[in-house]
């Protein structure tokens, strides 16, 4: 912190020595008493005096600026801007930098007041760590202090993983796990943007364990081995505007089958990921925890013909995750046993589509509606069991379009016609999502001539059976649902 206070002191000697210069020219004019009774000596006088009033103005100008660039020089000693080149940082990359990062870091990190936040946090009063535009070679997590502290950014700029770099840590981690406080949480309202994180094939990019309403905004994380983003634990981690791969590619790439490792992973509630591209992975995002929302995300990472999942939320019986406006681009989504689910407006490419996976065979309050579908004519269905669902109940899936895929829904219609027969079956089997099962069924037969007797006859195999009295000439309109409301 040295080199800011020479450049303040090299300021302040320019502008003295300037005020000096001034001062002597103005002093410094010529005078001549015996010419004053002439036009010209007049004139002189006149013009000597002008000269004078300009040059006390300026004068005037230079003390009145002196004096606010003191005052600024005074304000900016107090800022809360920790610049890590001042900190001896190489902003080439050439040089290792994790140690003045994390000094930087440390620095930011001290209580401008006994302000507090939730459950104790320190309040660091809006510092920030700013990374100059540089790029920086990391050898080691970037990590923040045990002490905890809310209230701070860090931004703006590159950070590289060595060769050397842990392949099981961050490069930047909001992590206090050696902390022996008993806070809820250890970080608040932190916010990490504007950074291009390369993992160089060894650990991840960002780690966000027992933080409370951090912000993680247009990061560029690439070449990650573990996971781009993980959240563990905390509360309310919102991630928008960024992207992230493991490989640098715009699609089609040949290496897709090795794809691995996780673009976005949230271990924890109540977080939100919102407007993300997650081109190069094994998984786009993994959710193991509950009440998620996922939002715009484009997913292209490894296609589900080889082995990839856009979203995975692995919460058997405690989903509670709503996806909206999102493109899962050749690969989708798969919910294990999912109950409150909710999947809409969104668009579904190359096949991709919603699995249903049956851990213990639970699906309730699940919602998959509204959404568009566009296959190769494989036969894949736009929906899909896997497993056996033995407990149902309020799982609608309906109102989707698809060309290419097989439409499946929780609630159809069909019609079918009779030339002199009395009993007319409408097979659902290839439409209705559920095996065997139908809750609901509502039908009318218009008969071409005469009032017969029908009834429903059977329902099984996602088949409806309605039967006449006799032989008739008839249309059998009919609607199954299966769900009981």
């Amino acid at each position: 912190m040295v080199e800011p206070a020479r450049r303040r002191r090299g300021t302040m000697a320019l502008l003295a020595a300037l005020l000096l210069a001034l001062a002597g020219s103005a002093s410094a004019w010529p005078h001549d008493g015996a010419g004053a009774a002439s036009g010209f000596g007049r004139g002189v006088a006149g013009g000597e005096r002008r000269y004078r009033d300009l040059a006390q103005r300026r004068l005037d100008s230079v003390r009145s600026s002196f004096g606010a660039r003191r005052d600024l020089a005074t304000s900016s000693a107090g800022a809360r801007v920790y610049h890590v080149t001042d900190y001896g940082a190489d902003p080439t990359g050439s040089a290792d930098a994790t140690d003045a990062i994390n000094k930087a870091i440390a620095d930011a990190f001290r209580p401008p007041s006994n302000g507090t936040m939730t459950g104790g946090i320190p309040d660091l009063g809006g510092a920030e760590v700013h990374l100059d535009g540089g790029t920086y070679l990391i050898k080691g997590p970037l990590t923040l202090p045990a002490s905890g502290g809310g209230n701070f950014k860090i931004h703006s700029g590159s950070l590289r993983a060595s060769d050397d770099f842990p392949t099981d840590g961050y490069l930047i981690e909001l992590s206090a796990e050696k902390s022996s406080t008993t806070r809820s949480y250890d970080y608040e309202y932190a916010t990490l943007r504007d950074l291009h994180l390369d993992c160089a094939h060894r650990g991840g990019g960002v780690l966000v364990s027992n933080s409370l309403r951090v912000t993680l905004s247009n990061l560029y994380i690439v070449h990650f081995a573990s996971d781009g983003v993980a959240v563990h634990g905390g509360h309310e981690t919102f991630i928008r505007g960024c992207f992230l791969g493991q490989h640098m590619t715009a699609g089609g790439d040949p290496r897709e089958r090795t794809f691995s490792g996780t673009g976005i992973r949230l271990d924890g509630n109540d977080n939100s990921v919102s407007d993300v591209v997650v081109f190069a992975s094994g998984t786009g995002i993994m959710v193991t925890g509950g009440a998620n929302s996922i939002s715009g995300a484009h997913c292209y990472n490894k296609a589900a013909g080889f082995g990839g999942v856009g979203i995975y939320l692995k919460v058997p019986g405690a989903t509670q995750t709503w996806i909206s406006n999102c493109y899962l681009d050749y690969t989708g989504v798969v919910a294990e046993d999912p109950v409150l689910l909710h999947v809409s407006g969104s668009f579904f490419l190359g096949d991709a589509n919603v699995v249903l996976k049956a851990v213990n065979g639970v699906a309730k309050a699940v919602q998959v509606t509204g959404n568009l579908f566009n296959g190769r004519d494989k036969g894949v269905d736009i929906v899909q069991l896997e497993g056996e669902f033995g407990t149902v109940d309020q799982v609608y899936v309906q109102q989707n379009g698809a060309m290419g895929m097989n439409v499946r829904s929780t609630a159809a219609r069909g019609v079918v016609d009779g030339n002199g027969t009395s009993q007319w079956t409408v097979d659902f089997s290839e439409t209705l999502l559920f095996p065997d099962r139908i809750a609901h069924v509502q039908y009318s037969l218009v008969a071409a001539d005469g009032f017969p007797g029908h009834a429903l006859q059977n329902v099984s195999g996602n088949r409806v059976v309605v039967a006449t009295d006799k032989p008739v000439t008839a249309t059998v309109h009919v609607m199954v649902d299966q769900n009981t409301d």
